[in-house]
């Protein structure tokens, strides 16, 4: 799972070949957070801490689009 972007307190990891619909990993220590690209919609988990991270995506959607195109040929 390739980490796309590291903060002070998580990471925003994407699985390869992952289930749709596409999204994005925020992942801490013990927790982790589960949102949509399109939307940034919280699928899953608590997104309390991840404000940085959260902030982060907004700001680069389309990187996120880009790389699960790439990691995610199949789908």
């Amino acid at each position: 799972m390739p980490t796309l972007m590291r903060f002070a307190n998580c990471k925003i990891a994407m699985y390869a070949d992952d289930h749709q619909p596409p999204h994005f990993h925020i992942e801490g220590r013990g927790w982790r957070v589960l949102v949509e690209i399109e939307t940034l919609r919280i699928r899953a988990g608590d997104a309390r801490q991840a404000d940085e991270a959260m902030a982060w995506a907004k700001d680069n959607t389309a990187l996120l689009v880009e790389s699960w195109n790439r990691l995610n040929r199949r789908s």
